[in-house]
């Protein structure tokens, strides 16, 4: 029998982006870079930790927890009174952080945030413009109802992830940068401490498929382990410990 017909199918970048990120498929790993200078006046009370993003946060892909959870241990070794709140949802959106966890983190009165999302923006076809908007809505409220020492996260380059496409990890890893621009734009503005994930993944993931999990996207526990490591010392200077 004679072939009829063959239909090669090449999704387009948006397409597997969206496709990866609807099953939940979110970030990697850090450096300990800011965009800010750190205050020197050390949090005297203990420490109220509220986290705000995506499964990074959650610690989707690891056995042991993400970098919040992580982070959060070493903040109890120092200071035992300490508490957490972690809002952090798999395959959140700025969108979704405004929605579902802000009001919620507010009222917790934290003198700690860390907020690590955008990456799901991306995935889901949210536009730039959008994205900083939500963006700014979010860091802008942090900072004038709060007196919260504030971290945030920028993008992680996961463009090397095994689970996306070889034809679409260069246009992935432009629009990871074009919004992290944007990102550190904003938080300049409000001065917010950026604590830079994209440098570090952009030269370690590439070499060390095990920071990455089985599923092939998000952290496995060395990944997380390293992102926790490397956002410490950042984390020890904001808050004084």
């Amino acid at each position: 029998m004679g072939i009829i017909g063959i239909h090669v199918f090449r999704p387009t970048v948006a397409v597997v982006l969206i496709l990866l990120t609807s099953c939940n498929y979110t970030s990697s790993v850090v450096t300990p870079q800011t965009s800010q200078p750190m205050s020197d006046t050390p949090i005297t009370e203990p420490i109220n930790y509220l986290a705000l993003g995506d499964s990074t946060g959650v610690g989707v892909g690891a056995r042991n927890g993400g970098y919040v959870a992580r982070l959060f241990k070493r903040i109890v070794a120092a200071r035992p009174d300490s508490k957490l709140t972690n809002l952090c949802v798999s395959g959140a959106t700025t969108d979704d952080v405004l929605r579902y966890q802000l009001e919620q983190g507010l009222a917790t009165k934290p003198n700690l945030i860390t907020l690590g999302i955008g990456i799901n923006d991306i995935g889901h076809g949210v536009s730039i413009e959008d994205f900083a908007k939500n963006f700014e809505a979010l860091v802008s409220r942090l900072k004038n109802e709060t007196h919260a020492r504030i971290v945030v996260s920028n993008l992680p380059d996961i463009s090397s992830a095994p689970r996306v496409p070889e034809f679409a990890r260069g246009q992935y890893q432009q629009m990871i940068a074009a919004f992290n621009q944007r990102l550190e734009a904003i938080a300049a503005r409000y001065d917010v401490i950026v604590f830079d994930v994209q440098k570090i993944t952009h030269e370690q993931l590439p070499a060390h498929p095990e920071f990455f999990s089985s599923d092939g996207f998000h952290p496995s526990d060395a990944g997380y382990e390293l992102w926790a490591d490397e956002m410490w010392p950042v984390m020890k200077r904001t808050i004084g410990l």
